[in-house]
């Protein structure tokens, strides 16, 4: 996301002077006063339309979704208070709360949902895709509403406890300049505090005064953005930041042996190398299933995550998660380090003197020492990695102009199977060449339509199939450290790296 240059500078000013990021009033994180929370996430907009991943918590101070998503992943009522999907799951109908109202007095009603969605699915954000199989939406009357889809969607729920689920107040659709994007219009527990904000390194918020639903713990929430975990360490440590989520394994190394500071472990994403030209359109070797699983063969997992992660995390090679139902233990091992086979298969591809990989490559996500050992673990193979350094900002180029093989990236394993599965089997951003064969053909549509807690042995199935044919290069789950000061509870939530903003509670 593009960061503004007086946000940059604000960002540095924060890490500098940490207590004036940490809002102002009662000693931060204690019950009644204001929650200080750093991160290293940096919203587009306040729009719901803008909401995406780990920016999720802007938008929850502010806006109620229409259900609510639990820490463990289960659904619980919020501004619809009752769903139910027709026999061939392709209806969904919602009982909305009665007697909500936006800010300005505006009532919360069916037809405030049916815009709200309709909107969603027509704009440009990252997450407006999720809509894509909504057909219609009819406000039945005040507090019902049908949705109706072209095909079963098991994410559907998902989808309206996250992002395209945010209840904005529909007159702020017809203004003009869009003032959602700073001026946020919902129903929310809190209401953004415009005057003590900086809209690009720090969000204050206050608590709303005729919130409808049980009021959070604290009076305030303050959401500062930094560029460096270091800074955010030191925040944390003094007690001036309350809570945060750190990724780099050095930081979580240098703060857990504070006493004060108090730490929760947590595994969702996944590293590793997205193969997208497995039909052999860019490098011509990969449309062969026994090159993929070379590749795979080669990487020295346990090495990688010792040495790159100081054995934080899970070696893998399945994308699944290991709290999804196609979760299936022994692929993990799937592929020992066997350099060996590696070249066997290779030979027996017609590759024996290897070919040429060239990656794109951001810095942030890998190091130079991942670089490094990539290009080793697959040079002992015959394949030649070559790097093309790009900026963040190059990743949308680099999605559009299909002009890599494959990437190495961190990706989320949700919970929630068909998002994965939406993500990164289906014809999309990581299928960009829309890769599939009979297996996929017959088990998507038996897992689209299946009810419920049902498809469990046809996504082992299917995640069998996708190791097999080596889709993909996992290397690690990632182990990542929720860490407070001493005064915040911190629960991790299922299906999001950072935590909801409901989840987080004073620690006595």
């Amino acid at each position: 996301m593009k960061k503004t240059i007086s946000g940059v500078a604000l960002a540095a000013a924060c890490a500098t002077a940490l207590t004036g990021c940490a809002g102002g009033g009662a000693k931060a994180g204690g019950a009644g006063s204001t929650l200080s929370i750093a991160t290293m996430t940096l919203p587009q907009s306040l729009d719901p339309a803008d909401a995406n991943g780990s920016a999720l918590p802007f938008f929850q101070a502010v806006y109620d979704t229409l259900i609510k998503r639990e820490p463990d992943g289960s659904y619980s009522p919020m501004l619809a208070t009752e769903w139910k999907y027709s026999g061939d799951r392709t209806e969904l109908k919602l009982t909305l709360r009665d007697g909500v109202k936006f800010d300005d007095g505006s009532p919360f009603d069916a037809a405030a949902v049916k815009a709200n969605m309709e909107r969603f699915g027509k704009k440009a954000g990252a997450q407006a895709k999720t809509l894509k199989d909504v057909k219609s939406i009819t406000a039945d009357d005040a507090t019902h509403v049908t949705v109706k889809l072209a095909q079963p969607n098991p994410a559907m729920l998902y989808y309206l406890s996250d992002a395209a689920g945010l209840m904005a107040n529909p007159k702020s659709f017809t203004k003009p300049g869009d003032p959602l994007k700073t001026k946020p219009d919902g129903t929310g527990p809190y209401e953004l505090d415009s005057a003590k904000s900086a809209i690009g390194t720090k969000w204050v918020y206050t608590r709303a005064k005729n919130y409808w639903g049980s009021k959070l713990p604290y009076e305030g929430v303050t959401i500062s953005y930094f560029d460096n975990e270091t800074a955010i360490v030191n925040g944390v440590k003094t007690g001036q930041l309350n809570a945060a989520l750190l990724q780099n394994a050095d930081q979580q190394a240098g703060i857990e042996s504070d006493p004060k500071v108090k730490t929760v472990k947590q595994e969702f994403d996944f590293q590793g190398m997205i193969l997208f030209d497995r039909g052999g359109a860019l490098v011509p070797a990969l449309k062969d299933a026994r090159v993929r699983q070379a590749l795979n063969l080669a990487i020295d997992r346990a090495t990688m995550l010792s040495k790159i992660r100081q054995g934080r995390g899970t070696a893998t090679s399945q994308i699944f998660g290991a709290k999804s139902a196609g979760y299936v233990p022994e692929l993990d091992t799937a592929y020992p380090h066997d350099p060996a086979k590696a070249r066997d298969l290779l030979k027996q591809a017609g590759f024996a003197s290897g070919f040429t990989l060239k990656l794109p490559r951001i810095q942030a996500i890998v190091p130079d020492a991942l670089a490094s050992s990539l290009q080793t673990d697959l040079n002992a193979i015959g394949v030649k990695l070559t790097w093309d350094d790009v900026d963040a900002g190059a990743v949308r180029r680099i999605f559009t102009d299909r002009a890599y093989p494959a990437m190495v990236m961190n990706l989320g394993q949700p919970d929630a199977d068909w998002i994965g599965v939406g993500d990164y089997v289906l014809p999309g951003v990581f299928n960009m060449f829309g890769t599939s064969d009979d297996t996929l053909k017959s088990l998507l549509p038996k897992i689209q339509a299946a009810p419920d807690g049902t498809a469990k042995a046809d996504l082992q199935a299917l995640n069998r199939h996708l190791v097999e044919q080596a889709w993909f290069v996992p290397f690690y789950r990632m182990s990542y450290l929720h860490v407070s000061d001493g005064t915040v509870r911190v629960t991790p939530q299922s299906g999001m790296a950072v935590p909801a903003l409901y989840n987080y509670a004073p620690a006595k």
